[in-house]
């Protein structure tokens, strides 16, 4: 097909069967096949309770279920429901006898686990913060991060810069305060205050773009690895699990979208059985493991990891990564 306007001339090949509408003169749009409307009415809670039970949902007590349900909404436990049930049929019946006190103790075992990453993390990222600002600044100055030889993708350094500027101007931290009130050249704050406003996000890309440098691997062999661009991923994906922590999403059972590479040589035991998929929680829970061990010796992860999964009996270890005989792995042997 061909569309004509003025001295120009758009081709297109398209399937025979999609309508195609002119939206402005020179441009064209193609339709997609129309969808189902959503009509689904909000139900009350007994209602709710209802629909469970028709769907093959025991209760112990309806009167806590209520309860439940009224501060856990319907559609946040579907996703612990979901395992459950054939969800190729339409009524979503339950394919095992499930108790709903059961979903609400898969429902607490995955806040608990949700909240010991949530603590782990934070001591990875403030020991990747305090790293990253360390090397670079002693050998490139206050204001390293500002340098854009440094980096390998300019365009991508102005972005980033861009942004973490903008957290630096929304930060209401006394030492930004202080800073902008006492100086005004440089215009910005050194690195150990600017990138102690940013993200873990905006940290892993800003150290993602450097060039591989001394620095870089010094740092990357401080935390136990001989490639940059294996902390680099680590980095993405510990920022990703971060985010979805900080936003109370589901930890269990869930695939991530952003995965670590396992290495095949570190500085430190690190895994005999490196056949993993890293879209699944096992992966990254490994390599946060071997950085704490490096950044906390005697640190207790693990040990507060294997008792947290002694106390659900829905949770299946398999769907979240977890090898047989994982915790004869070197990096898990410090439990006690």
């Amino acid at each position: 097909m061909q569309i004509c306007a003025g001295n120009i001339t758009f081709v297109s090949i398209r399937p025979a069967t999609l309508p195609v509408r002119l939206a402005h003169p020179g441009r064209f749009s193609i339709y997609k096949p129309s969808l189902m409307q959503y009509k689904k009415p909000a139900i009350d809670i007994t209602a709710q309770i209802d629909c469970l039970k028709q769907r093959g949902l025991l209760f112990k007590d309806e009167i806590k279920a209520a309860h439940y349900l009224s501060n856990i909404s319907f559609y946040r436990l579907r996703a612990y429901t979901y395992p459950f049930q054939d969800n190729n049929d339409p009524n979503h019946p339950f394919t095992k006898q499930i108790v709903f006190e059961d979903i609400i103790d898969l429902y607490i075992f995955d806040r608990r686990l949700r909240l010991l990453i949530f603590d782990a993390l934070e001591k990875i990222e403030i020991s990747l913060r305090s790293k990253i600002i360390y090397h670079f600044a002693l050998n490139y100055g206050s204001h390293w991060h500002e340098n854009a030889s440094l980096y390998r993708d300019t365009p991508r350094f102005i972005n980033d810069i861009s942004m973490l500027y903008k957290e630096v101007g929304r930060s209401t931290e006394t030492f930004i305060k202080h800073y902008k009130a006492k100086y005004d050249e440089p215009e910005n704050p050194p690195s150990w205050m600017s990138l102690e406003v940013a993200t873990l996000g905006l940290l892993s890309k800003l150290f993602s773009n450097l060039k591989k440098g001394t620095e870089k691997k010094t740092i990357t062999k401080e935390f136990g690895l001989y490639k940059p661009e294996i902390l680099e991923s680590w980095m993405h994906t510990f920022a990703h699990l971060r985010n979805i922590c900080a936003h109370h999403g589901r930890i269990w059972n869930r695939r991530l979208t952003t995965m670590p590479q396992i290495p095949s040589n570190t500085v430190y035991p690190f895994l005999k059985n490196t056949q993993l998929h890293p879209n699944k929680l096992y992966a990254t829970l490994c390599c946060m493991n071997y950085v704490l061990q490096i950044i906390s010796p005697g640190n207790n992860f693990a040990k507060r990891l294997t008792d947290l999964f002694k106390t659900c009996t829905l949770v299946d270890m398999k769907e979240m990564g977890f090898p047989e005989k994982w915790d004869e792995e070197e990096i898990w042997k410090i439990i006690s």
